[in-house]
């Protein structure tokens, strides 16, 4: 029997290479293709201030975090509170090159792809080192060790010359065919950038998980105990879920320097860490879809408290101090309330939607 893959209002497989599509329907890919098409071309019919760019770009930046952490959190079920830290390490491997050779060295204003792939890469030994321990522990002693990294991590940067102690270090402007990135085509310049980056590493991610590498994170993460039966080697499974998560966070961390022309400290925190985290859990950890609306989420509430303690600033006391009390009260409100009422995060409402528009008009 043929099958629509237009119209089909269920899945229809009889291989696993059918089951493994990235796209089920072609309308599904039609939809990612014209989705894909607004966030190219909307910047030149639409025209957002300075703030809103960085926004965007911060989110992106966010997004492609997220993709590591949910692999290492959300795949393979290991919890990581020094995210940050592993970002860190790449906003670290481009500014503090920068330090040595200068900023304004040929090596990071014109070679600037090479630089984020190295620190992708330095991120990925940080990965794999902070992983070792996961062939021995697991749950709360791994969280443990997770957290040491992110503390020895603000330790090195705050105490050591080369990183001049925690202070803030600059990066030169990136250069294009074109010529010089101007301070007017910067944020709009790294969108560009920071949106296939984002489009590559997401058909990655959903890449690997079709591998029988991307599998053994799965089979690790239900039962590791069953994984090591079938042939699976869980510890090493766990290193590699380490690697590849330090690989997004360095590629993150490099972009978010050349974004902000720097990098600082106060960036990279467990407090960072702890929203990367919340990130994915609002998002729906061990979904793809997760990644993108996690960050989109907490940035938005960001954005919201923000104007709403300004709001309520102007009316109230100036004793109560709103503005400092307000965002970590509405961020941890929010992770609470979809812990109890919607574990599995805002995917889950994406995945109910999709399933009942591909089931219409049947109510079953």
């Amino acid at each position: 029997m043929s099958v629509n893959r237009w119209l089909a209002t269920g899945n229809y497989f009889t291989t696993y290479r059918q089951e493994q599509r990235i796209f089920s329907t072609h309308l599904d890919r039609l939809i990612f293709v014209l989705f894909l098409a607004v966030l190219f071309v909307w910047p030149f019919f639409l025209e957002a201030s300075t703030k809103y760019m960085l926004v965007i770009d911060n989110i992106l930046i966010a997004v492609i975090a997220v993709y590591g952490l949910n692999l290492v959190t959300g795949y393979a079920g290991q919890i990581s509170v020094g995210h940050a830290a592993f970002m860190g390490v790449g906003a670290y491997t481009v500014a503090s090159t920068a330090g040595i050779i200068g900023d304004q060295h040929v090596l990071i204003t014109h070679a600037w792809p090479l630089m984020i792939l190295a620190a992708g890469i330095m991120g990925t030994v940080f990965g794999l080192i902070v992983g070792l321990p996961a062939l021995r522990l697991k749950h709360f002693y791994l969280l443990m060790a997770t957290l040491s990294f992110q503390l020895i991590f603000e330790w090195v940067i705050g105490f050591m010359e080369i990183f001049n102690q925690g202070q803030f270090m600059y990066v030169g402007r990136a250069f294009w065919f074109t010529g010089e990135v101007t301070r007017s085509q910067h944020y709009m310049f790294w969108y560009y950038v920071l949106l296939v980056v984002t489009v590559v590493g997401g058909l990655g991610v959903r890449n690997l998980m079709r591998t029988r590498y991307g599998r053994s994170l799965v089979a690790v993460r239900d039962n590791d105990r069953a994984a090591d039966a079938m042939g699976m080697h869980p510890g090493f499974t766990k290193v590699f879920a380490f690697g590849l998560s330090g690989f997004f966070a360095g590629i993150a961390g490099a972009l978010m320097a050349y974004l902000n022309r720097g990098a600082g400290f106060e960036t990279f925190t467990l407090h960072e860490s702890i929203q990367y985290l919340a990130m994915s859990i609002v998002g729906g950890l061990g979904q793809l879809t997760g990644c993108i609306f996690g960050p989109v989420a907490i940035r938005m509430l960001d954005l919201q408290v923000e104007g709403l303690a300004e709001w309520a600033g102007g009316i109230l006391p100036s004793s109560l101090d709103l503005a400092t009390g307000l965002r970590p009260l509405s961020f941890g409100l929010v992770i609470v309330l979809f812990l109890i009422f919607e574990p599995r995060g805002i995917a889950n409402w994406w995945r109910i939607l999709r399933s009942y528009v591909k089931l219409w008009p049947f109510r079953y």
